[in-house]
């Protein structure tokens, strides 16, 4: 059998373990190592020599810092109550208006995504609150699943991201220009989120009838709106705009974030030391999960493309004369494949070595398809049957709200993220505005 067969083999066998149930993180690492071994001659010293040189070189990865501590201001942020403070001031202020809760929810999760950047986190907190107001007010159930899913997903695009900081990490694209980059594509999702909600609730003002209860002065609005949105938008300010000046490296910023979010729970009254020992254990379970899937994942990668996986499919790839535009479109499709079944981590590890060459040999930018990647693969948080988001919410939901609700719910939000993804694929510069402002030319590379 050739290395390329063997490869290819060892990718199909990667979905039947999956679809066996086997955790990911170990079902890569062990065919890494099985097919190492066959492909190599039977050395199983030198597959574990190679695999041992990868996971030094990760654990080397100074980037990769940054993750612990963007998941810990998440737990903090998460445990403050920000989110509480973020939604009750929405429900206040849009609440009397067609579809003004499911608007809410949008601009909660957009605001909370852009200081956690960790979709559970913001899915998790917002749901908490929201579900119960918008049962109460008689609201869509598919249509609140999907405001939930949806809203939360923004937490892995909208700045500060790990995703994007995984992302650097493994193409050595500065994490400032990605998230310079990522801010567009994020609040035109949020924007198209919105006016859809507003556009359903105004053809069908069942789907989301206003509140008539409540009533609050303006002044009351302002000093509520000044208290939950100022503090986050501060922290948001000191921990991107530290990166994308230069002033701080993503690991020094992500500190920086944490010691603010720490601060907030103070300022809050929220802060406990139980608080704190939740919040790092919380993180070091996290992080000890990506990690684990990020060693599987680089040791499945060094043995794939090691048999010349890469090539052959970029080769099958390049070989079929399609026409730019029709191979991007290709290799979204098969990242929105994937995110059927994957999560994005090991989407990243597998298809980045694959497809970055190939869109080097088109005359792709660089930073504009790593963004179209990272848009595409929010939608693995809300394509089934493996979508993380669904699952988030099916944690917190209601008996009222079953699965089919759900499912239902995210349809037309993946339709919004496909549509928001071809805008950007059609118009780069919603993607390269930000970047070329901060950057200069630089960017366009």
């Amino acid at each position: 059998m050739s290395p390329e067969t063997l490869a290819i083999t060892m990718f199909f066998l990667l979905f039947a373990a999956l679809l066996l149930g086997h955790p990911l993180a170990f079902s890569l690492g062990m065919l890494a190592v099985i097919f190492g071994v066959i492909g190599w001659g039977g050395s199983i010293d030198a597959v574990f020599a190679l695999l041992a040189n990868r996971a030094y070189g990760v654990m080397e990865e100074y980037v990769l810092v940054a993750v612990p501590l963007f998941i810990f201001m998440a737990q903090i942020l998460d445990a403050s109550g920000i989110a509480e403070r973020l939604f009750e001031t929405m429900h206040i202020v849009m609440g009397r208006i067609r579809g003004g809760l499911g608007i809410a929810v949008i601009i909660a999760c957009t605001i909370f995504a852009a200081t956690a950047g960790v979709v559970g986190a913001t899915e998790v907190s917002v749901g908490l609150l929201a579900i119960p107001a918008l049962m109460r007010v008689k609201y869509n159930i598919p249509l609140i699943a999907g405001c939930i899913c949806a809203g939360g997903t923004l937490g892995i695009l909208i700045p500060p991201s790990i995703m994007l900081v995984v992302y650097g990490s493994l193409t050595q694209i500065s994490v400032g220009w990605l998230y310079a980059a990522a801010f567009g594509p994020g609040f035109l999702l949020s924007l198209l989120y919105i006016l859809y909600i507003a556009v359903i609730c105004w053809i069908k003002p069942e789907f989301g009838p206003a509140e008539t209860g409540g009533t609050h002065t303006p002044a009351e609005k302002i000093t509520m709106f000044g208290k939950s949105i100022v503090p986050p938008l501060i922290l948001v300010f000191i921990v991107l705009g530290s990166i994308v000046a230069g002033i701080a490296t993503p690991t020094e910023a992500a500190g920086m974030g944490c010691a603010g979010a720490i601060m907030l729970a103070v300022g809050y009254r929220r802060f406990s030391w139980k608080m704190l020992k939740d919040a790092c254990w919380s993180t070091t379970l996290t992080t000890s999960m990506i990690m684990t899937l990020f060693l599987g994942g680089n040791s499945f990668q060094a043995i794939f493309m090691g048999l010349g996986g890469g090539d052959a499919i970029a080769n099958f790839i390049l070989g079929t004369q399609l026409p730019p535009i029709a191979v991007l479109f290709l290799m979204m499709g098969i990242v929105f494949f994937l995110g059927c079944f994957l999560d994005w981590l090991g989407i990243l590890l597998i298809v980045t070595p694959i497809f970055v060459p190939v869109t080097m040999e088109l005359g792709f930018n660089q930073l504009w398809f790593a963004t179209l990647i990272c848009v595409n693969l929010q939608m693995a948080f809300l394509t089934p049957p493996f979508g993380y988001s669904l699952f988030y919410l099916k944690g917190i939901a209601p008996p009222e709200m079953n699965i089919y609700h759900i499912y239902k719910g995210v349809v037309p939000f993946v339709c919004l993220q496909w549509l928001g993804l071809i805008m950007c694929i059609f118009i780069p510069d919603i993607v390269m505005w930000a970047p070329r402002a901060f950057f200069g030319p630089a960017v366009m590379g």
